[in-house]
C-alpha cells in the first residue's frame, strides 16, 4: 500500500485542507474598513427625506412625511424605521405631528442639523476602539502613540460630518437650476 501524505487540520477550519491557510484578509477586501451601520444610514437617508418633504410642503405641495411613506420611498423596513425615527425625536432632532395631517417633521431648520448630530443620536460614539470612544482609550509602551491616532481618525471623520448638514446634502441632490445648455 502506498503512504499518502498526511492531512493537515486546523483547528478554525471544519474543512480539512493540505496548504496553509491565511487569517488576514481575503484578496478581494484589500480597501480600508471603515463601517456606517445601516442604522445609521437609514437615520440620515430619513432626516433627508423629511428635509425635503419639509421643502415640498413650503412650497404647498404636500403634508408632512409619515413613516410608511419615509419606509417606501427610501426602501427601510418599517419597522427598524419607526424605531430610529422615535430615537432621532428622543435626542431632539425630529417633531412627531398626530392626526390626519400627521408624520415627522425637522426640529429645527435642515441647515442647521447635521449628519454628525443624526449618525450620534442613532449610533453614538462616530469612531470607536474595541467599544470605546476613541478619546476614551488610552494605552501603554510600545503602543502609546496609538491614542493620538485613534484620536485623529475621530476628528478627522467628525470635520466632515460636523459641517455637512442635510441642507448641504439636498442641495447638492438638486439638479441645476436655469436651462441646459448644449456641449
Amino acid at each position: 500500500m502506498a503512504s499518502r501524505r498526511p492531512t493537515t487540520y486546523y483547528p478554525y477550519r471544519r474543512d480539512k485542507v493540505d496548504r496553509p491557510v491565511s487569517r488576514g484578509r481575503p484578496a478581494d477586501r484589500a480597501e480600508p474598513d471603515a463601517r456606517i451601520g445601516a442604522r445609521a444610514d437609514y437615520a440620515v437617508r430619513a432626516m433627508l427625506a423629511i428635509a425635503a418633504a419639509e421643502r415640498a410642503r413650503a412650497a404647498g405641495e404636500q403634508r408632512a412625511a409619515t413613516a410608511t411613506e419615509l419606509a417606501a420611498a427610501q426602501a427601510i423596513p418599517h419597522s427598524l424605521l419607526r424605531a430610529i425615527l422615535t430615537e432621532l425625536r428622543s435626542a431632539g432632532l425630529l417633531r412627531s405631528h398626530h392626526g390626519t395631517d400627521g408624520g415627522f417633521s425637522l426640529a429645527y431648520p435642515a441647515s442647521e442639523i447635521t449628519v454628525g448630530a443624526v449618525l450620534r443620536a442613532v449610533a453614538g460614539p462616530l469612531v470607536t476602539v474595541s467599544g470605546l470612544p476613541a478619546d476614551r482609550v488610552v494605552y501603554h509602551g510600545v503602543a502609546a502613540g496609538l491614542t493620538d491616532v485613534w484620536r485623529a481618525v475621530n476628528a478627522a471623520i467628525e470635520a466632515v460630518v460636523d459641517r455637512t448638514s442635510l441642507a448641504d446634502l439636498l442641495a447638492a441632490s438638486q439638479p441645476p437650476a436655469g436651462p441646459r445648455r448644449p456641449r
